[in-house]
């Protein structure tokens, strides 16, 4: 499997499972909110909803592996049987891939952008 496509199956899954605290961003730099509010709100997504938005990158990823599955003609178990250690192989790395870009995205670049606009002072 090429890096391109492993982004392309695993960016969709990272960026909505970072919304909880990219939404505040985008909400300042369009003009739709103070820094106050964009304070508050991710106080109350990351502190209250971080596992929700988890939970839905992690969902979108299995639907995400469903299709490019379906795409390479594995779709029954007995196809699955027999192209398993492709499945899994796949299956783990993009799960890998999925938790670095996650932890890449979301505490160096997402940080680095919110402490620059003063959402989060830490």
């Amino acid at each position: 499997m090429k890096l391109k496509e492993l982004l392309k199956l695993t960016g969709i899954p990272v960026l909505f499972a970072s919304l909880c605290c990219l939404t505040p961003v985008i909400l300042l730099l369009v003009g739709l909110s103070t820094v106050t509010f964009a304070t508050s709100l991710t106080n109350v997504l990351y502190g209250d909803y971080k596992w929700a938005f988890r939970a839905l990158g992690l969902v979108l990823l299995t639907i995400a592996l469903i299709i490019h599955f379906r795409k390479q003609k594995i779709c029954t178990l007995d196809d699955v049987k027999k192209h398993r250690r492709k499945v899994i192989n796949t299956i783990l790395i993009a799960l890998i891939v999925a938790v670095a870009a996650y932890i890449l995205w979301l505490y160096v670049i997402v940080h680095i952008i919110g402490a620059f606009l003063n959402i989060w002072p830490y």
